[in-house]
């Protein structure tokens, strides 16, 4: 049978992991897919390099329409990243009848409806398992493998980058701006790691995960978004000390109301497995009513992780080339005509836990005030912790730290709350509030 030809744009680290892969396991990858899959066609702006990349037999090209417009294509790779030009060469793969695959977690949290109908009215196939977490076969595990659950909630370590600065913060106590220039140093970050610390990139990939997990369209725009950058050592060493470790969650729950789409820090109980994913893996929690717990780990980027998941998708394409369009799964692994409405919760709605931390002047009342404005709102307390004067500010101090963990509140609840106890003349500094995950 002839084989499948591919067609890839974008010739970086993922690009070269895919051609080694293929390469390297050909034999393997042809046995499973039923036909051989060859990649005979590459456009890059940077044409040396992709032809180092793809040696010999394939055709370079700077333009990457030549490519979606060669009749013998039959999938097209979209390895080129974020908004603008590859939305339009993913549109125009569709339009000319090419299935497509892509890492660009971005491009579909933010274009992905409009690129799904596309291709369901044209009749092909977008498959995105490399757009979240990596190596990790996460998409098809929501899609397929949990089809019979109706999934309660998942939560996950979706940014190797994040996790392994919080990983370096709590074993070495140093500040976030050292570790992140440390992290750029061994090339864990970017120059410009903005889209990874401010939470930006696990809001993609949880945006998607929460689409496929609950029939819903995807909505980035209406997911909460907090990064790293303003937590500190201390909050790392004090939650620990509370039996939590911080991590940089993705978050989506089905509730009562509606749904819950959010990426912050949240405290994890330490006896959780998700808490002890350290350095820069990932790993997702799903929650089925059927299945229960389940749990998903890995190396979520990098040039051969990220690849396997790329060549995982042509084989699944290749698999189903000539079926029924009406018989492969669907995008979102919901009917189109089945998708819900259900709304996403704004953060105000949202019902969980917390962690606060008040620095207070070191004196007799202050706690018993803190604690009757919180019990006056109706937030319940779980543990306080105090540190001792000198413990916070030297010898002498006449301020502390008054650490409290708060049972399930409403968001809107905690907010004014909040700032009611930052009137208080004994408050000295900005309330320090971190989310809690107990994850049961």
């Amino acid at each position: 049978m002839k084989s499948i030809q591919v067609g890839l744009l974008g010739a970086g680290t993922v690009g070269s992991g895919t051609f080694k892969v293929l390469q390297r396991n050909q034999e393997e990858i042809k046995r499973r897919a039923g036909r051989g899959i060859e990649i005979t066609m590459v456009a890059d702006l940077d044409t040396a390099r992709a032809r180092e990349v793809a040696g010999e037999g394939v055709k370079v090209v700077a333009d990457a329409r030549e490519v979606i417009a060669n009749p013998d294509i039959d999938i097209v790779i979209e390895l080129i990243g974020g908004y603008g030009i590859a939305r339009q060469l993913v549109l125009e793969a569709i339009a000319a009848g090419k299935h497509v695959v892509t890492a660009n977690k971005a491009l579909l949290a933010v274009h992905g409806t409009e690129i799904f109908a596309a291709a369901h009215a044209k009749g092909v196939m977008v498959a995105f398992e490399a757009a979240v977490a990596g190596g990790i076969p996460i998409i098809k595990a929501l899609r397929e493998g949990l089809t019979a659950n109706s999934i309660q909630w998942l939560a996950g370590i979706i940014n190797g980058t994040t996790n392994f600065i919080l990983s370096e913060m709590r074993d070495k106590g140093l500040d976030f701006a050292t570790v992140l220039k440390e992290a750029q140093r061994l090339g864990y970050a970017e120059a410009d790691p903005t889209f990874d610390i401010e939470g930006v990139d696990a809001a993609h990939k949880v945006t998607l995960m929460s689409a496929i997990a609950f029939g819903i369209p995807v909505q980035f725009d209406k997911a909460h978004v907090e990064g790293i950058t303003k937590l500190a050592a201390q909050d790392i060493k004090y939650a620990e000390q509370l039996g939590y470790r911080i991590k940089l969650l993705g978050v989506t729950k089905r509730t009562a109301q509606g749904i819950e789409l959010r990426v912050h820090p949240s405290l994890v109980p330490s006896k959780r497995l998700l808490a002890n994913v350290e350095g820069a893996m990932n790993a997702v929690v799903v929650h089925g009513d059927a299945v229960g717990t389940t749990l998903y780990y890995g190396k979520g980027a990098g040039s051969e992780p990220t690849a396997s998941a790329v060549i995982a998708d042509l084989v699944d394409i290749t698999r189903l080339h000539t079926a029924d369009a009406a018989h492969r799964v669907p995008h979102l692994a919901f009917h189109p005509d089945a998708m819900s409405d259900l709304k996403v919760l704004p953060m105000a709605e949202v019902v969980t836990s917390y962690y606060l931390r008040l620095r207070v002047a070191d004196q007799a009342g202050v706690l018993a005030k803190v604690t009757g404005l919180l019990a006056t709102a109706g937030i319940s307390i779980d543990a306080v912790l105090q540190r001792e004067a000198d413990e916070v500010g030297g010898e002498g101090s006449t301020q502390t730290d008054l650490i409290i963990l708060t049972h399930d509140a409403r968001e809107g609840t905690v907010d004014d709350v909040l700032a009611e106890l930052q009137a208080l003349p004994t408050v000295l500094e900005p309330i320090v509030r971190i989310r809690k995950e107990e994850l049961k």
